[in-house]
């Protein structure tokens, strides 16, 4: 039984139609990974991923537009899976369509049980940029773990049997994963100043120093330090992916959970 605050805020009937259908679409090829042929498995991710697109676009332009912490997460997994799909085209041995589907069905149902808090009509018309740029360093951090996943994967199997899967090589991994990384910083950096100078005008308040803050600029100084370290010192291999591991959770924590907190635990 939901309670009486995410009732308040429910999807409507529309966006359910969509995040079940986007939800089961991702659920086939994730269950029958491998009973499907190749091109039909790819034709039914990309129908999940179009449908998971039509869920997000109608949360925010629907009949009452929400964001919270849910939707941030079903977006930042829908833009990982446009990674996949865009890299699919250009490397066509990347094998991540299981793990992936998962989360898309996972993260298109959790932002229609929690749709989050009502966009006011009367907020900043520069806030759904401001949103966009977090939410996109978000996508791209998360593109950098899935990654670096995949590169940790590959070095084990390597060191346990000499062997590989047929995915990508360890280097293309490598640099591909600090580029999502170098991206991603970018963003989130621009995404900061922003804040930080027209925090008013976005907001109707300054900068203020709460729990979103203090993540997001110990996240920013994590993924800094990652960046130096690799360029001065050479950092590789499973320390800088630990490293990377630290600042995608902290900036997780920024915004996700503090959006979790009050609007699951609080109720505000």
């Amino acid at each position: 039984m939901l309670s009486p605050a995410i009732a308040a805020a429910s999807t409507s009937p529309i966006g359910w139609a969509l995040a079940i259908a986007a939800a089961i679409a991702y659920a086939i090829p994730a269950l029958a990974a491998r009973r499907l042929q190749e091109p039909s498995a790819r034709l039914g991710l990309r129908a999940a991923w179009a449908l998971h697109l039509a869920a997000i676009a109608w949360s925010l332009i629907g009949d009452m537009p929400h964001f919270g912490f849910a939707p941030a997460l079903s977006v930042t997994a829908w833009l990982v899976l446009t990674v996949y799909v865009v890299e699919q085209q250009l490397y066509p041995q990347l094998r991540s369509r299981w793990p992936l589907s998962a989360m898309g069905c996972i993260a298109v149902l959790l932002a229609g049980v929690f749709p989050g808090s009502p966009l006011h009509v009367n907020a900043s018309p520069w806030l759904p940029l401001h949103l966009a740029l977090g939410i996109a360093s978000y996508g791209l951090f998360a593109a950098a773990v899935v990654h670096a996943a995949l590169m940790t994967r590959a070095e084990r199997q390597m060191r346990q049997d000499g062997s590989h899967d047929g995915g990508l090589p360890l280097l293309a991994l490598e640099r591909l994963t600090f580029r999502f990384v170098t991206a991603g910083f970018i963003l989130l950096s621009a995404t900061l100043l922003a804040g930080w100078w027209f925090g008013e005008a976005l907001y109707g308040k300054a900068w203020v120093w709460n729990h979103k803050s203090v993540f997001s600029l110990m996240a920013w100084l994590t993924f800094a330090i990652l960046l130096v370290g690799r360029k001065r010192f050479g950092w590789r291999g499973q320390r800088a992916v630990n490293m990377l591991y630290v600042g995608a959770t902290l900036l997780l924590l920024a915004y996700v959970g503090s959006r979790f907190v009050l609007e699951v635990i609080l109720k505000h």
